[in-house]
């Protein structure tokens, strides 16, 4: 998933909010120079892209890329779901989304000095420049992939899996409307973040999985 699900998913908290964002800038973080509660926060990060990962639903999705793009469809197709999260917000949250997300903005610019220094100036650009309202236009999410390939993230020559959007829209759409709820639904039952120092024992439980201390 992409930044705003996992803000949605997270506590209203700062340590919350900076931890379930770290997951996407820092691998290798020891997990005990974190606070509790952010390392709560990485956990429940973890568990939502693991539950994501092997959604059936999710992985039929990312194969409706074409052969050539699909090494880079998680990445468009996490993108893709904010878009989806934002057109149909209403069926999930009561608040209207332009409150939520100037709210949101406001608590991000007062988290940005305890967060690390390249995920803060990520999260400058993204309040600053509105990011979360120009993923709620399909061409806002062609234009954030077409800049992320030009700047280096992935290979130049994969921009053009922008392209591809409008067709898979519709499609994306029942997929995402089917999981998203399954997706509330298991991060709501872990309860990772409910008590902190639980959070590695729930996070196994939830995953099936050991984890080490390292993120």
């Amino acid at each position: 998933m992409n930044y705003l699900a996992h803000l949605l998913l997270a506590q209203p908290t700062p340590h919350s909010r900076i931890g379930n964002l770290l997951g996407d800038f820092f691998h290798g973080t020891r997990l005990e120079l974190l606070s509790p509660a952010m390392a709560a926060g990485l956990y429940n990060h973890r568990a939502v892209d693991w539950f994501t990962d092997r959604h059936p639903e999710v992985r039929a999705a990312r194969l409706l890329f074409s052969p050539q793009m699909r090494r880079f469809a998680p990445i468009a197709l996490d993108m893709l779901f904010d878009f989806c999260l934002i057109k149909h917000w209403r069926r999930f949250y009561d608040s209207d989304f332009t409150d939520y997300k100037h709210q949101l903005y406001f608590n991000l610019q007062h988290d940005l000095p305890q967060m690390p220094e390249t995920m803060a100036r990520t999260f400058k650009a993204v309040t600053e420049q509105d990011w979360f309202g120009n993923y709620a236009q399909l061409e806002g999410i062609q234009h954030a992939l077409r800049r992320m390939a030009s700047g280096g993230r992935f290979t130049a020559r994969y921009a053009a899996i922008a392209d591809e959007l409008p067709q898979l829209q519709a499609s994306t759409e029942q997929v995402f409307l089917s999981f998203f709820p399954q997706l509330q639904q298991f991060i709501q039952q872990a309860a990772i973040e409910q008590h902190p120092l639980l959070a590695l024992e729930r996070y196994n439980k939830a995953t099936g999985k050991d984890q080490s201390n390292t993120a």
